[in-house]
């Protein structure tokens, strides 16, 4: 059985593919593109970008680094709903801290909710967050999370970029058909 590019999901049946690349839909096969390209970006430029964020000021705060990711957890229930989330979020050790200790008391308060995912979900999230405020990636250097990031990111610019110089591209053409037909 296939597996989902993007998400890793098993495809049963159908599922779209781009070459090699198989997706269980079109969402996943257009964020997909992303991790088809971040793939292709060179280590070089990778690394450059990773040790200028890694050594710079907090994206957040704008405070001291080092930057590293820092993953925060939040669960919230209202009745049979219920919603967990893990929120990696680039920022120095302090802001991370913020960011465990706001989610775990949101947990607390607005995770219970639900049954039976709130009762069962909140105790972990809040437990992760707690454990997450003593363990910290190494400040002395990037973690491979951080790298992945930047790279996903420099990936989603290329296509960015990419999508604005075909936009261009067909202004121009149609600017110059227009042109042509006036005269």
């Amino acid at each position: 059985m296939a597996s989902c590019t993007y998400c890793g999901s098993t495809i049963f049946i159908g599922g779209k593919r781009d070459g090699e690349h198989r997706f269980c839909n079109a969402s996943c096969q257009q964020k997909g593109a992303v991790v088809i390209v971040a793939g292709q970006v060179p280590a070089d430029i990778v690394r450059k970008e990773v040790a200028s964020l890694h050594g710079g000021d907090c994206p957040k705060c704008k405070g001291e680094g080092p930057v590293d990711v820092h993953t925060s957890y939040r669960v919230w229930s209202a009745l049979v709903l219920t919603q967990w989330v893990s929120l990696p979020r680039i920022s120095c050790k302090s802001c991370g801290v913020k960011d465990k200790l706001g989610n775990a008391l949101f947990s607390l308060v607005l995770g219970w909710w639900g049954l039976p995912w709130g009762v069962l979900i909140t105790p972990l999230q809040v437990g992760r967050n707690l454990v997450g405020l003593f363990v910290w990636p190494d400040p002395s250097q990037p973690s491979e999370k951080l790298t992945q990031m930047v790279r996903m990111q420099l990936a989603a610019n290329f296509i960015a970029n990419q999508k604005i110089a075909e936009q261009e591209a067909r202004r121009a053409a149609k600017a110059a058909a227009l042109e042509q037909k006036r005269f």
